[in-house]
């Protein structure tokens, strides 16, 4: 997985992007110009290298995610095919992404093109790697440094969203709980004194009044846990929260889940691998920010300790919540944290979570929601457009709040209407947010996974999150 600079290894292919309207070094009709059409062109001898043609459609419609994705699908046919040397024949032309932009957004897709999950895998496993094969003479305009620089920003974020990957994918009998928490304290507390980790679990639950955790967690024996992790390289700034859910296997609680296969219930602690994933990037960058990863860890399955439907739970701000259904165990656990945020001093907060399959339902698996303060919604929206990782803004309708009255606690954490499931899920997280607070909630759970390959992500996790957040935090640093 090694990118090189005019080094003299044989390419085993080239890579050459193919835009419609313009001339293409070899033979090739239009229909293979298009936006995400991918065309090999063997070679006639041993002398020659495979060429594939990756379709870019018109130059002026041209993004960054394009990019990254034509890189990914490039990477994975590489892969594919067994090669070892692959070389990106860049083109100069007119454009308004910088070269820099450029360079950069083919590094991430690449080398999260050629990311696969083999922990399991025995006789399937595949073996091989590609180096990536770049010339110099291709980017004259970046100076060498420039090119490193480039280099190594974009293998940081690509390796951010591995983090966040290969947590989502790991199953539920060796990421529990217990280990959860533990992997965070040694993976965070390795040679950086400005990150200081802590882990709340039992008593300390109790005297915090982590009420909706301990609720949630009491079917499990795995005890629940709250990860508390600072990055205070510059702590004159406001501290800003991540808050992510962390629920290693959602089994659903007592309100057990039925489907044929529930292999996805290990994905339900995305927003907490996003949030891993981004303090990742931002430690490795040595941003000079001051952030804190608030990270929930729990299971919610079914057993004789486990709460029951029409439980009530009694929070800190005063407010008490009927438990409908213990498979809305997200936004139980979220208000704990909310609530623990703006103690500890934190003046904006984003949540992460992957909440409901409503909201998949809504936008599809292409883009989360956002729902939440102005500014900062607009300012990540922004940030998803140029990093792919993307959002669209979701309302707060005030009138859907009548569906979260219970007959007797103040509120339940569940509507009695079918539809909206998302937006009076983001209702309820909002009633847990204290004025001081600037706050957003992402709702990731159509995200968090393809069920194929696309673009630069193989089927399984996504790592979406990781890049939009530590984008928008290092955003905010700067302002």
């Amino acid at each position: 997985m090694n990118i090189l600079f005019d080094s003299a290894n044989g390419a085993d292919m080239l890579i050459y992007l193919a835009y419609e309207e313009e001339p293409f070094p070899l033979r090739l009709g239009e229909a293979h110009k298009q936006s995400g059409s991918v065309t090999w062109l063997y070679a006639r001898s041993e002398e020659e290298s495979d060429v594939l043609a990756v379709g870019m459609g018109k130059r002026k419609a041209l993004t960054l995610e394009k990019i990254r994705r034509a890189a990914g699908s490039a990477a994975r046919l590489a892969l594919r095919e067994g090669l070892n040397f692959a070389s990106f024949v860049r083109r100069t032309a007119e454009s308004d992404i910088s070269a820099a932009d450029e360079l950069q957004a083919w590094i991430e897709g690449w080398l999260l093109g050629l990311y696969r999950f083999q922990t399991y895998r025995g006789v399937t496993k595949i073996d091989n790697s590609v180096d990536l094969l770049l010339q110099t003479a291709d980017w004259p305009e970046l100076t060498k440094l420039e090119l490193e620089v480039v280099l190594s920003t974009g293998r940081i974020r690509a390796e951010g969203a591995v983090v966040a990957r290969d947590l989502v994918n790991e199953v539920p009998g060796t990421l529990n709980p217990d280990r959860f928490a533990e992997w965070m304290v040694e993976y965070f507390e390795r040679d950086n004194a400005a990150v200081k980790v802590h882990v709340y679990r039992g008593q300390e639950l109790v005297d915090l009044q982590m009420n909706g955790l301990l609720a949630v967690g009491a079917g499990s024996k795995h005890s629940p846990a709250l990860v508390e992790i600072r990055y205070e390289s510059n702590p004159e700034l406001p501290m800003l929260a991540l808050v992510g859910k962390g629920v290693t296997f959602d089994l659903g609680g007592m309100n057990v889940k039925t489907a044929s296969d529930i292999s996805d219930a290990r994905m339900d602690m995305g927003g907490a691998a996003a949030v891993i994933g981004a303090l990742d990037i931002l430690v490795r960058n040595q941003a000079h920010v001051n952030v804190t990863a608030l990270i929930p860890v729990v299971d919610n399955v079914p057993d004789a300790e486990a709460m029951l439907p029409s439980s009530v739970i009694r929070y800190p701000n005063g407010l008490t919540v009927q438990v409908a259904n213990t498979d809305g165990e997200g936004r139980l656990i979220i208000a704990d944290v909310l609530i623990h945020a703006a103690n500890i001093g934190a003046t904006k907060v984003i949540d992460i979570a992957t909440l409901t399959g409503n909201v998949g339902a809504a936008l599809g698996l292409g883009i989360a929601g956002i729902w939440g303060d102005g500014e900062m919604t607009q300012n990540l929206v922004e940030i998803g457009e140029r990093n792919g990782e993307r959002l669209w803004p979701m309302p707060l309708m005030d009138e859907y709040e009548v569906d979260l009255r219970s007959n007797y606690a103040d509120l339940r954490n569940v509507s009695t209407s079918p539809f909206a499931g998302a937006i009076t899920a983001a209702l309820f997280i909002r009633r847990f947010v204290a004025e001081s607070l600037s706050w957003v909630h992402i709702d990731m759970a159509g995200t968090v996974q393809y069920k194929q390959d696309v673009g630069y992500s193989e089927a399984g996790a996504t790592g979406y999150g990781a890049r939009l957040l530590a984008d928008y935090v290092m955003k905010q640093a700067q302002q």
